[in-house]
């Protein structure tokens, strides 16, 4: 509390300590898979189709990524996050290593206008640092004139010492000696002949890391999954906070190449789904294998796979868009247009608007023509199916995640507790070491029920009254004094979400002319 000194009026301005939450973003994806050029293991944030043609370049065949990514943006996408895994080719994963002959250096003969001897490194598995190999020319030890001496040093220690050779054929040719060495082998000269190279003769090899393509093995599932330690695939976003879906497009092109076989597919998209709930604040946005028949999705989905998560949604089936690299339609997986249709959504209507009955965009035909039939079997699955209506385009007829709690059947449930839970939780770190007392209680209750109050007049809520669609309860009930010891303070808050009306019923009968519904 200030001192008052002098006799005067003051003015101070007071804080009541309590801040209002602010509602997050609910639209940020996160794409993995395969570019053109960019960084790699790294991800980038892009906020339009251009930025993502200026970082990682255009489209490119035999990878979905791109498409995927200019689906999004096309059907109402904002921010994305974009991690490369290189081009999918094998030279996209190129291990730096030292291939043979690759250093080489001449020594000069004695008239010094032509070269004597060439010589080259050894192939070797040293990585980066690999020491420097000094060749030295010096005079034999004994033997005929022609005979020198080769002294091989590594980092100025002398490692080899090939004593009496001679460019002559017979036992002490340089050629047999040098068979020898783990350093150094001899190289042809062109257009030269093999002499004896000038006493005091020296050359340094340094070794060189060439990139050498590996096979296509390296391009697994766990190129995909990555490590969060090192930053790399989809675990490497698990440093990045506003993220709300991701999907890994190119995981299907890796599965269509064949480098990546159905087991594969299964482990990626568990690690995905795994990585959601790790997080608790963001979806999963499954693709089905390509060319899957509705009897052959049910039994991914239920046999195979058989994924019980309320942090994923799966849409089939492929949709057809021109591809621009072909000129030609092609099929693509759904994910990346379905993000943006997620994105769409909220943006428009809210995301406790179920993101169904929406247009596709870009899309000009199905991989398969869905029943209705068929639906009815894969609906209760979680299958959220891709239909076309005659007049109405290709459209997303389905939102329901691949839980089978039905608390959290539907994917507008599951995102709008996203919403409120990462509001509250960015919107209250004022809270951490104020008095747990009961003033602290009372402000906790009066912001968090502030902010709920805004979510209900959204229509996000169910209820005609705020009381009815929430409750905020902090006080000494659910805050004992050994609470308070142990310095944690509880709040429960309790919030009834709207669900889509997924299945709309009119009750249709015949009356009798005069009669009423009353009677």
């Amino acid at each position: 509390m200030p001192n008052y000194l002098t006799p005067g009026v003051y003015v101070e301005e007071t804080s009541s300590g309590i801040k209002p939450i602010q509602g997050v973003g609910t639209a940020t994806a996160a794409f993995v898979g395969f570019t053109a050029k960019g960084p790699v293991h790294e991800a980038v944030l892009i906020t339009s189709w251009d930025q993502y043609n200026s970082v990682f370049g255009e489209f490119i065949a035999d990878a979905y990524l791109p498409q995927a990514v200019y689906g999004y943006f096309q059907n109402g996408g904002g921010n994305a996050y974009i991690v490369s895994l290189g081009d999918g080719a094998a030279t996209a994963y190129e291990t730096p290593t030292l291939a043979p002959a690759q250093v080489r250096g001449e020594l000069p003969a004695p008239a010094g206008d032509r070269p004597a001897l060439a010589v080259a490194l050894v192939k070797s598995d040293a990585g980066e640092g690999a020491p420097t190999v000094t060749v030295e020319v010096q005079d034999a030890g004994e033997g005929a004139d022609d005979a020198f001496k080769l002294v091989v040093s590594q980092d100025g220690q002398v490692a080899e010492v090939y004593d009496n050779v001679t460019v002559k054929r017979g036992p002490s040719h340089v050629t047999t000696a040098l068979r020898k060495s783990a350093l150094i082998t001899l190289e042809e000269i062109k257009g030269a002949t093999l002499t004896r190279p000038a006493t005091g003769a020296k050359i340094s090899l340094t070794p060189a890391r060439t990139p050498v393509p590996v096979t296509s093995g390296r391009l697994d599932a766990t190129e995909f999954i990555g490590d969060a330690a090192e930053r790399s695939g989809l675990s490497g976003l698990e440093a990045i906070d506003d993220i709300t879906m991701v999907a890994v497009p190119d995981l299907m092109a890796a599965y269509r190449s064949g480098t990546v076989d159905a087991e594969g597919v299964k482990a990626v998209q568990s690690a995905l789904i795994a990585h959601c709930e790790l997080m608790g604040d963001r979806v999963a946005v499954l693709d089905p294998l390509p060319g899957l028949k509705a009897q052959h999705v049910r039994e991914w989905r239920q046999d195979f796979s058989g994924f019980d998560s309320k942090y994923a949604a799966l849409y089939w089936p492929w949709i057809k868009v021109m591809n621009p690299v072909t000129k030609k339609p092609d099929f693509l997986p759904p994910s990346g247009h379905m993000a943006g249709v997620w994105s769409r959504n909220d943006a428009t209507r809210g995301v406790h608007k179920a993101p169904a009955n929406e247009v596709i965009r870009g899309a000009l035909a199905l991989e398969v023509a869905a029943t209705k039939g068929e639906q009815a079997v894969l609906n209760p699955l979680g299958v959220n199916c891709l239909r076309i209506f005659p007049g109405q385009g290709v459209r997303v007829w389905g939102a329901r995640t691949l839980s089978s709690d039905p608390e959290w059947r539907y994917l507008n449930v599951r995102r709008l507790f996203n919403y409120v839970e990462k509001s509250i939780l960015d919107g209250t770190n004022w809270v951490v070491f104020e008095p747990n007392n009961e003033h602290l209680w009372n402000g906790v209750e009066r912001t968090a029920s502030m902010f709920l109050t805004r979510v209900w007049r959204s229509g996000a809520l169910f209820g005609r009254t705020p009381e009815e669609a929430f409750f905020v309860r902090c006080n000494a009930d659910n805050n004992p004094p050994e609470n308070r010891d142990a310095g944690v303070l509880t709040v429960d808050i309790g919030i009834a979400p709207v669900k889509p009306a997924e299945f709309v019923v009119f009750r249709l009968s015949q009356f009798a002319q005069g009669s009423s519904l009353n009677e």
